[in-house]
């Protein structure tokens, strides 16, 4: 959520920053609209404050008793007016985007996001590379038919080293975050409305969500969703932070509009499955933590042994909550490019105001915390894994440091 002081102190700011993010909210009429709300504030302030004068005059004053009478009903109508207007306020300033760092390149779509540095070499193969979805069904790994028979397209089973080898990453992620002092939950895969909206993902990305029918919960789309909601409606202490949290989960999205090349195989699916890192933090401290999860991204990629390069995201590429965000895509031989695997947001006090979650220090210095949101691993990881590290020979050797969780070192073809 926006800072309405932002609305009410400078709104050509708040102006240029819906121009430059497309959004349509009309700051204009919303300025006009937070006036009236403040006028009306001012007039039931002293309407009540008149009321309590007179109140105290109504035991030998029929005059001031008829007053009060009549003030209660002006009063009345006015409170009604003002929360109507409120209502309407909060209601637009919920569909306003954050703010958007300075080094925020320009654009349109992810074409244009600006690359930053590439590790690694792609590897180099003599023979033509398959892509994930060729290669889970030749090892009998990846089965997406039976996924659309028993759900529907867009969703899938890992089956056999397939399942033990996605399982095993999940694992390691987990535990190389966790000697980096996160700390590991399992968290519900259902929540409330309010957390969504206090996350960013309603009312901006309502069409990507799966609701009960009667109910107020739908499925997560991530675990940021339920991890950052964690702290919803509490005060932290300032020397607690940063917090950093983990958790592995189910991720479900309905994926509208997704179509073409970039949704062959499971890259592009209404489930997969992620390992999460969220950070509390002070706000000085926001572009450190930021950084500090990127370094852990790229370090479980580098240990893969996946080639990889990182982007940071243009405007027309960021969802409405983020102030900068990096992406990390990764080479994937068999489909010929660079594809995101990971990203990492700083979403400044954007989850904090909109979820209630603030700070206080020792010194009395109070406000809301920042928030960080970056992925670890997906299911996208592992087809990285098919793709770079598949043989002429139709195996797949395992990367060194999954070997020991996996229980093996090369995935191999069915024998006939």
């Amino acid at each position: 959520m926006i800072d309405i002081r932002l609305l009410r102190d400078d709104p050509a700011a708040l102006r240029a920053n819906c121009r430059r993010r497309g959004c349509t909210v009309d700051v204009e009429a919303l300025y006009a609209l937070d006036q009236d709300y403040l006028r009306l504030v001012r007039e039931v302030e002293d309407l009540r404050a008149e009321r309590n004068r007179l109140s105290k005059l109504c035991r030998d004053n029929p005059d001031a008793r008829d007053r009060v009478r009549d003030l209660k009903t002006i009063l009345a109508d006015k409170e009604r007016q003002q929360d109507e207007v409120r209502s309407a306020v909060e209601q637009q300033l919920a569909w306003l985007p954050n703010l958007l760092a300075e080094d925020v390149p320009e654009g349109t779509t992810d074409a244009d996001n600006l690359p930053l540095r590439f590790w690694g070499e792609r590897p180099a193969f003599d023979f033509e590379p398959r892509d994930h979805q060729a290669l889970g069904e030749r090892l009998g790994i990846i089965d997406t038919a039976r996924g659309a028979k028993v759900a529907q397209a867009g969703f899938y089973y890992w089956t056999g080293k397939g399942a033990e080898l996605a399982q095993a990453l999940f694992f390691w992620a987990q535990k190389q975050l966790v000697a980096r002092g996160f700390t590991a939950f399992m968290t519900p895969c259902l929540a409330k409305e309010r957390t969504l909206f206090g996350t960013g993902y309603l009312p901006f990305f309502a069409d990507q969500t799966y609701r009960l029918e009667g109910e107020d919960l739908a499925l997560i789309g991530t675990s940021e969703q339920t991890l950052v909601g964690y702290h919803a409606d509490e005060t932290l202490a300032a020397e607690t932070l940063p917090l950093r949290f983990t958790a592995f989960t189910p991720c479900f999205r309905t994926e509208a509009g997704s179509y073409g090349r970039e949704a062959r195989g499971i890259f592009r699916v209404h489930q997969f499955h992620k390992v999460e890192q969220i950070v509390f933090c002070l706000p000085e401290d926001s572009p450190r933590c930021h950084d500090e999860c990127q370094g852990n991204e790229e370090f479980l990629l580098q240990q893969l042994g996946i080639p990889y390069r990182v982007v940071c995201v243009c405007v027309g590429d960021m969802g409405a909550p983020g102030y900068k965000k990096y992406d990390i895509e990764a080479w994937f031989a068999g489909y010929g490019g660079y594809r995101e695997v990971t990203s990492n947001t700083n979403l400044t006090d954007f989850q904090a105001r909109r979820l209630g979650v603030r700070f206080r220090d020792v010194e009395g210095r109070k406000g809301f915390v920042h928030t960080i949101s970056a992925t670890a691993v997906t299911d996208r990881v592992v087809c990285a894994i098919l793709e770079t590290c598949q043989q002429q020979d139709g195996t797949v050797i395992v990367p060194e440091v999954l070997r020991p969780y996996a229980g093996f070192d090369r995935i191999e073809p069915p024998t006939a």
